[in-house]
């Protein structure tokens, strides 16, 4: 009599599922999450995650999609997993989020890979590489690619289970108090840059600092630093950057197509019934989509307002500057991955990936746009 129960209590299990993911889907096709109701057999009591973010909170874009990342569990799973959003300080400093999930002080948080380098020296594959690949070509990589099975790998031992959350897309170079003619011009130079790109600045000459996002503004204001990169018109706006910084550089070689992560605690991700699994694992996708939709639009937008309400000096990085990071940065490269056997690993993946897209996009995204601009009239870097 109990082997007969199995089936029918197995189809309600994943029909709850079925209806809260494709009333997930529902949601962000109309963009809107007003009065959206799921019903799902469930426990009683709801259950209540925390998650920290390395973002001021408030921020947009970068701080909104921890936001909508809740939202759209919150109200997919008709209540029963509610997730509040704390900005970086709150409960713990912006630094300190991985650690935070690992140790199941909350049990999930949002940020950039990059910054547990010292810890997880291969992390930084999962936000940018110099000179790597665009969004694009990473959400290739890692959802078809094989990316995000061995970021799985990498994050296990700390009981982390990481999914892409978002990307800004090519990011700007930065702000600088100082104009760029020559190679010699970094020498010295005190820049806000994390990540590999950091060790690739000081190869190259300058000198990396690395400061959490609530205190750039007030590090080139007093001089702490001499150029910040955050990343892009639409944050760097926000930030008021643009007040503190006299020349505004592309393009952003050191985070081509920065990603973003959602991580979450692996044990409070496995107490979760099979349903609200599912709706943790479909929001963080329908999150990392949208962030990269909502930077698209806004930073051009923005980059509108900065040239023409601010005008802000737009230059682009001097050839030779750019050749002598992308020399550090092959080296900076090929150094970690000697040193790491998981970054060896990853980076074998990631790069053989790069080369089959590259190739592609060759004669697909390249192809089109240089058709294009050959017919359109040139693009204005000055207010008009």
């Amino acid at each position: 009599m109990r082997e007969k129960q199995v089936l029918p209590v197995a189809v309600v299990g994943l029909t709850a599922a079925l209806v809260a993911v494709v009333a997930l889907w529902t949601l962000d096709r109309a963009g809107t999450s007003d009065q959206v109701v799921v019903t799902s057999d469930g426990p009683a009591q709801a259950i209540e995650w925390k998650l920290v973010t390395t973002w001021p909170k408030g921020l947009p874009g970068l701080g909104a999609a921890p936001e909508n990342f809740a939202r759209r569990v919150n109200e997919a799973s008709g209540g029963r997993l509610r997730i509040k959003v704390f900005g970086a300080g709150e409960i713990v400093p912006a630094f300190e989020v991985f650690d935070a999930v690992s140790q199941g002080v909350a049990e999930a948080g949002h940020g950039a890979s990059y910054y547990w380098k010292g810890k997880i020296p291969a992390s930084v594959f999962y936000t940018a590489v110099p000179f790597g690949m665009t969004a694009q070509e990473a959400n290739g990589w890692l959802h078809y690619g094989g990316g995000l099975q061995l970021w799985h790998e990498l994050y296990a031992p700390f009981g982390v289970v990481p999914f892409a959350g978002g990307s800004t897309g090519v990011q700007m170079a930065g702000w600088f108090n100082i104009r760029l003619n020559n190679r010699e011009d970094l020498n010295g130079l005190k820049m806000r840059i994390p990540g590999l790109a950091g060790e690739v600045f000081d190869a190259a000459g300058g000198s990396a600092v690395r400061i959490a996002g609530g205190e750039v503004y007030t590090s080139m204001q007093t001089g702490v630093i001499d150029a910040v990169e955050w990343v892009g018109p639409y944050n760097d706006r926000t930030l008021g950057l643009m007040e503190v910084g006299d020349y505004y550089y592309y393009p952003g070689w050191h985070e081509p197509g920065a990603m973003l992560e959602i991580i979450v605690n692996a044990d409070a991700l496995a107490a979760l019934p099979a349903d609200l699994q599912a709706i943790v694992r479909v929001a963080a996708r329908a999150t990392n989509t949208d962030m990269l939709d909502d930077f698209t639009a806004h930073n051009s937008e923005s980059l509108q307002i900065l040239l023409t309400d601010f005008d802000t000096e737009v230059l682009p990085l001097p050839d030779d500057i750019m050749d002598a990071l992308y020399d550090s940065s092959q080296v900076a490269i090929q150094s970690l991955v000697e040193s790491d056997p998981m970054a060896r690993k990853i980076a074998d993946s990631y790069f053989d990936f790069a080369e089959r897209v590259r190739t592609y996009h060759e004669i697909s995204e390249r192809a089109y746009l240089n058709g294009r601009d050959r017919l359109l009239p040139p693009v204005t870097l000055t207010a008009e």
